[in-house]
């Protein structure tokens, strides 16, 4: 197996996670010297937070673990690309690498729509790769949007 598909399994399971807990399926994690030291999954419903997605809350975790705001030397594996929050956190937390699954063609701010990831007026780029196990975690989204048109329309 490949290792980049390796970490973004675990990123799927998270997202899992967030199925489960009717939160939308986006999972991610952020590993430094070949070990997993965040991971979280969307948290929006459950904290009631607009800014609970799975990339701040794994930024948050992973600055606790190393002591410091940046995360030099780290790699996020995230199954949807960022939005322009997560993307601007991101960027600020100086992350080396963005390894995402599916493009987001409505809010994605790593190329999709905006490209905060690396925009040459900012003072740091993030080397970006998608695609990994695209496939995997698109059906994921694809049925719980469709699992939530369901239950909205017999309301």
């Amino acid at each position: 197996m490949i290792e980049t598909e390796k970490w973004m399994k675990y990123a799927y399971l998270e997202a899992v996670k967030a199925y489960d807990r009717d939160e939308v399926p986006v999972g991610c994690v952020i590993i430094f010297q070949d070990s997993i030291i965040a991971k979280a999954y969307n948290q929006v419903e459950s904290l009631k937070d607009p800014t609970a997605h799975c990339e701040i809350l794994a930024i948050t975790s992973a600055a606790s673990y190393l002591n410091s705001k940046q995360l030099t030397g780290c790699s996020m594996y995230v199954t949807l690309e960022p939005c322009s929050m997560c993307a601007g956190a991101l960027v600020l937390a100086k992350i080396d690498n963005l390894f995402f699954a599916a493009p987001d063609q409505k809010t994605g701010a790593c190329g999709s729509v905006i490209n905060i990831a690396n925009n040459k007026s900012l003072n740091h780029k993030i080397k970006v790769y998608s695609g990994i196990l695209e496939k995997e975690c698109s059906e994921i989204l694809k049925e719980f949007f469709k699992e939530k048109r369901k239950s909205s329309k017999s309301l």
